[in-house]
């Protein structure tokens, strides 16, 4: 009998040590799952397999911190549960067919790190509690068809590395607010519809090293304060409305490797730009309406 009873004992410690996925991060998963056709993925999941076994799921001491559905044939919108997923860190559902938006739930995912819903189907507007990812550090949502304006809210992300928005239906200015994103590296904006001009405000990310704003309805003069950032590397302003003679401070970049301003209507000796900045691999400054020049330099890697 006392044997019995130890045998019991032990088994229910046993389940207590290795411990289980909470019932509401379970029911997230299986939302997610049944929201965008988990049965048609190319690798699928057994609901009825632990969660830690299930494909893309990533388990830490109970808790689901990793999920990463890429290429997995993901179609339909994402469930609004999936701001149950309290404890994830990092989010990949690249290049699926996930159509609508982010769901405004994603505001309680407070220790997510990337956010990767690049190459899907989203074309609802960016929700204004994105701004409450306090701890992201990566937002990947380029080559969808989102609309709407970037919101203000956005400049609640200081932790912000990496923003990758190109290739989108935004349209509006850019939110001063992207001014407080001071620990940003790359901002990729190219291929949308925004306007306005540039807000001066961008300088404030002093370790910007890309820029890319091509293809958009942006105009004005660029900001004096754009000379401030002498870790950029990458400055593509092409394709816009953009006008006026360059800020006279453009030669303190000298860590600039490309610059693309062509298709706009900046004044001035443009050519001496070449000379200037003495690290520069590509330099487009023509413009297809007048006539105009190209500067191209060699394009191989550094050593």
């Amino acid at each position: 009998m006392k044997t019995a009873k130890l045998t019991v004992l032990l088994c229910f410690v046993t389940l207590l040590s290795f411990g289980s996925v909470s019932t509401k991060e379970k029911q997230a998963l299986k939302d997610l799952y049944n929201a965008t056709n988990g049965a048609l993925w190319r690798t699928t999941w057994d609901l009825d397999a632990p969660v830690q076994n299930w494909y893309g799921v990533v388990v830490k001491d109970d808790k689901v911190i990793e999920l990463n559905l890429e290429f997995n044939n993901l179609r339909g919108q994402l469930p609004e549960s999936i701001g149950d997923l309290v404890y994830l860190k990092h989010l990949n559902l690249f290049r699926n067919k996930i159509t609508g938006g982010i769901p405004s739930t994603v505001k309680n995912l407070k220790s997510l790190v990337t956010l990767n819903v690049a190459f899907n189907m989203l074309n609802t507007p960016l929700p204004n509690e994105i701004g409450d990812l306090e701890s992201l550090q990566y937002l990947k949502l380029f080559m969808n068809t989102i609309q709407g304006e970037i919101p203000s809210s956005i400049g609640q992300l200081t932790n912000l590395n990496t923003l990758e928005l190109y290739n989108n239906q935004l349209t509006g200015e850019l939110p001063s607010t992207i001014g407080n994103l001071v620990n940003l590296r790359e901002m990729l904006l190219s291929s949308n519809k925004f306007s306005g001009k540039l807000p001066a405000t961008i300088a404030n990310a002093k370790d910007l090293k890309v820029i890319s704003v091509f293809d958009n309805n942006f105009f004005g003069t660029l900001p004096n304060s754009i000379c401030s950032l002498t870790q950029l590397e990458e400055l593509v302003l092409s394709d816009n409305a953009f006008y006026g003679t360059l800020p006279n401070g453009m030669a303190s970049l000298t860590n600039l490797k490309v610059l693309l301003i062509g298709n706009n209507d900046f004044k001035g000796e443009l050519v001496q730009l070449k000379e200037q900045l003495p690290s520069l691999k590509q330099f487009d400054f023509v413009n297809m309406n007048n006539q105009g020049t190209i500067v191209t330099l060699d394009t191989e890697d550094d050593d």
